[in-house]
């Protein structure tokens, strides 16, 4: 993927030569078109862009502050997912971006329902790709500055999460970096903490040293078959209902 504006202050590769002892690896997955690139960038720069050539699938570098020691994050940025008549429409290495990743990070926009819906399936891949090693995920909305053009209901989202068993942030990339600072910034720490005295790529150490390592804070995806998770998300949003009727 070639940015339109030069961004020349994000690597577009892997930096082998990087000091630091920490690698944390984030994989970013969603529909076409919910911004995912934005959110990348206004993470890794500050800067916001609105206008971006397709996606092709490109991983970024860059040295942060995590608990005060230095870390390398590399986030891979993945083409939008697309449901067609015979499933889900993936790109070859979303997969392989599922496997190579410490964390995945699900992205729906709130002015596209069709996104949101993608987001259980998503779930379900990232469990099935992650094998015996399944990355926590969280759930981010994007785009909740467009009230205006809002599909989604600001509840549906912390639902959804609250499902699947992982954490949820409703974002801005282009109205407010400290959101989107804030929800990639909490992940990485997170990870930190996994494994304090060593990279956190390595996916090579043994069951047990994994299942230790794996940060409470943000679960594991569950694997539930899509019907139960109709269910349980109708079951949750009912009761939502109920309790605003109710008052």
């Amino acid at each position: 993927m070639r940015l339109i504006q030069n961004m020349s202050t994000i690597a577009e590769f892997a930096t082998p030569e990087c000091p630091s002892n920490r690698t944390i690896k984030i994989a970013v997955i969603g529909g076409s078109g919910v911004g995912k690139t934005a959110l990348v960038v206004r993470f890794l720069t500050r800067r916001f862009i609105g206008d971006y050539e397709r996606n092709a699938g490109n991983l970024y570098s860059r040295e942060v502050q995590v608990d005060g020691e230095q870390a390398a994050i590399q986030v891979q940025d993945t083409p939008g997912v697309d449901v067609t008549c015979n499933g889900l429409s993936l790109p070859d290495h979303v997969t392989c971006s599922i496997q190579w990743a410490d964390a995945v990070v699900l992205v729906y926009s709130v002015t596209d329902r069709h996104s949101f819906d993608l987001i259980g399936q998503l779930h379900q891949l990232v469990a099935r790709a992650g094998g015996v090693n399944v990355p926590p995920v969280i759930l981010l909305a994007n785009k909740a500055d467009l009230l205006h053009m809002r599909r989604v209901d600001a509840e549906q989202g912390p639902l959804l999460a609250a499902v699947l068993g992982c954490s949820f942030c409703e974002v801005s990339a282009s109205e407010d970096y400290n959101q989107v600072h804030g929800a990639f910034h909490r992940l990485c720490c997170h990870m930190a903490k996994q494994q304090p005295q060593a990279s956190l790529s390595s996916h090579t150490t043994t069951g047990a040293a994994e299942k230790k390592g794996r940060s409470p804070l943000i679960p594991r995806p569950k694997s539930p078959n899509m019907q139960d998770l109709k269910r349980r998300f109708k079951q949750a949003l009912s009761a939502k209902v109920r309790t605003v009727t109710s008052v």
